[in-house]
């Protein structure tokens, strides 16, 4: 049994018995229904240590939501990743948010970018990894009556307790794997939770990067250009 096994048998057995009030109308979890693609990943991709740990909020509805791997498109996951498997089904589907696994047509944007970065720079999925790892913070998908994405910092602060002690011990486990230099997160929330987590480790150097969510401006003009200009800040030699 690997470590990231561990951890993540661990993490969805935390999760399993939170319940969630209104705004929240569905929660998914994919570390359940797309957990096979996930351990793929993460027997391809996950054997530490790392230089880097890039450290994702929670999934997005088109992304990990229906395929299990973090900034989950679709395409750039099956192609360039090699990565796909059976995908099933949450106990309960939102009708605006069905979960299609890997037939998918919708595109990941914020995926699409990341893992359209990673193969410009590095070329081979194997030339990335050798360096860098990712992964999110808390692996749940929370959706409003609209099928509106609800983030994890949003919920009641009662249901926020729960998920952010499970999350926080998870991600401090996966650090511990990957002995990192460089702990990343994508956007500065994620940033605040590797802080409140690692606290000021000797020798690892915490920041974030640009999301390249759509949501974002300054990612709709240059991601790709921001992202190196982060990572260079921070140390990370390319």
């Amino acid at each position: 049994m690997t470590m990231l096994k561990t951890i993540t048998d661990d993490l969805v057995r935390d999760l399993a018995g939170l319940h969630f009030g209104p705004p929240v109308a569905a929660v998914y979890n994919p570390l359940e229904y797309a957990r096979a693609a996930w351990d793929l990943y993460c027997n391809r991709y996950g054997q530490g240590p790392r230089e880097v740990v890039m450290v994702g909020l929670n999934p997005g509805p088109f992304g990990m939501a229906q395929i299990g791997v973090p900034f989950g498109e679709v395409g750039s996951v099956r192609d360039w990743l090699g990565v796909e498997a059976p995908v099933g089904k949450p106990p309960v589907e939102h009708p605006k948010r069905p979960i299609q696994g890997f037939a998918c047509q919708r595109s990941e944007v914020s995926g699409a970018r990341l893992w359209g970065w990673a193969r410009e720079r590095f070329g081979t999925p194997d030339a990335f990894f050798r360096r860098f790892f990712v992964t999110n913070w808390c692996p749940l998908v929370f959706m409003v009556e609209s099928g509106a994405n609800l983030t994890p910092d949003k919920l009641a602060i009662a249901e926020r307790t729960g998920v952010f002690t499970a999350c926080d011990r998870a991600l401090r486990r996966t650090v511990e794997h990957f002995q990192p230099r460089f702990v990343v997160g994508v956007g500065k929330f994620a940033e605040s939770r590797i802080r409140a987590v690692l606290g000021s480790p000797e020798g690892v150097v915490i920041g974030s990067v640009p999301h390249p969510s759509p949501a974002s401006p300054i990612a709709n003009s240059g991601w790709a250009r921001l992202m190196d200009a982060a990572l260079s800040d921070l140390g990370v030699t390319m």
